[in-house]
């Protein structure tokens, strides 16, 4: 388990190197002494480890940085690694804009050639919601704008972002989708219409897609006060769903989702393969809505494909 006495712990993401996991996650100071003001104080930790367990806590790998669009916080992303060998990390940035705050949220790439010190690539973000497609905050001011979570991947020799994104029209706890991006060099980026249809779910968070065991899947997050009333009535209050593709590129039909039961509030969980080939799930619980303060990173969780859903192993 990762637990640090002066911060919270809670969204991560995982690059690999052969040799090391490189665990990426937010953090806010425990100092606040209330865990709603996190989100406004984010920044981007770093620790490593050979095997999902002990960790090595490094410097972050990436903080706010005044003047800049993502001049607030830093939230979830993703990293790859290019064919020159550098890595790039996609992240979420929040501005000051006045008026906006954590609604406005934002695309940013920074790159490394070690996963240990990173420098942000370009000065503005990469991509902004499409209105011809997504939910803006013109569209509604009162609701998050939902543009975060990059997870990027390749196939084919193509480049491909998924985004936590809203409908323009669906209505509120129906209305998460996965826009869709596409780039040849990790730099420009162009974005087409959302990957999924409207289905339970006000967000689709943290999405991420894998090959287990001989399955494409889609894996996500979506707190159970951003379910629909059918959805949380079909199977209880859940955190972490599946959903099965026949290619890396699904279709992904959300309306076919299913639950992680073993972990009901496993929240923002990387799903990575352990040196034995086999998978796990490496998140945390998230119970803050009962007043508890889990923010630490779990032991891996063994977990394999079964019943057309991840289940623990």
């Amino acid at each position: 388990m990762l637990r640090l006495a002066d911060a919270w712990i809670w969204d991560s993401w995982i690059a690999d190197d052969g040799d090391r996991y490189h665990l990426f996650f937010l953090r806010a100071p425990r100092a606040l002494g209330d865990p709603g003001l996190r989100h406004t104080a984010a920044t981007i930790g770093h620790a490593t480890s050979r095997d999902l367990v002990d960790w090595e806590v490094h410097d972050d790998a990436l903080v706010p940085e005044a003047g800049r669009w993502d001049d607030v916080a830093l939230w979830t992303g993703s990293v790859v690694r290019g064919d020159d060998w550098r890595w790039r990390m996609f992240y979420t940035g929040l501005s000051s804009v006045p008026g906006r705050g954590v609604k406005d949220q934002r695309i940013g790439l920074a790159e490394s050639g070690d996963l240990m010190s990173w420098r942000r690539a370009g000065d503005r973000p990469l991509l902004a919601p499409d209105p011809r497609w997504y939910r803006t905050l013109h569209d509604d001011r009162a609701l998050s704008e939902t543009w975060r979570d990059p997870f990027v991947y390749r196939d084919a020799g193509v480049w491909h972002m998924l985004i936590t994104a809203r409908d323009k029209d669906a209505p509120r706890l129906y209305d998460g989708v996965l826009a869709h991006a596409t780039s040849d060099d990790l730099a420009t980026w162009e974005l087409g219409p959302p990957v999924t249809e409207p289905a339970g779910f006000g967000q689709i968070e943290v999405p991420q897609v894998r090959l287990v065991d001989a399955q494409h899947v889609l894996v996500f997050t979506c707190h159970p006060e951003e379910q629909s009333p059918e959805q949380i009535a079909a199977f209880g209050p859940h955190t972490t769903w599946s959903v099965l593709g026949d290619s890396v590129h699904g279709p992904w039909d959300i309306a076919s989702a299913r639950p992680f039961t073993a972990e009901p509030k496993l929240f923002a969980a990387p799903l990575v393969q352990q040196r034995d080939g086999t998978w796990a799930f490496v998140g945390f619980r998230n119970q803050e809505p009962e007043g508890i303060l889990s923010f630490d990173i779990l032991d891996p969780i063994p977990v394999t494909v079964r019943g057309g859903a991840v289940s623990r192993a």
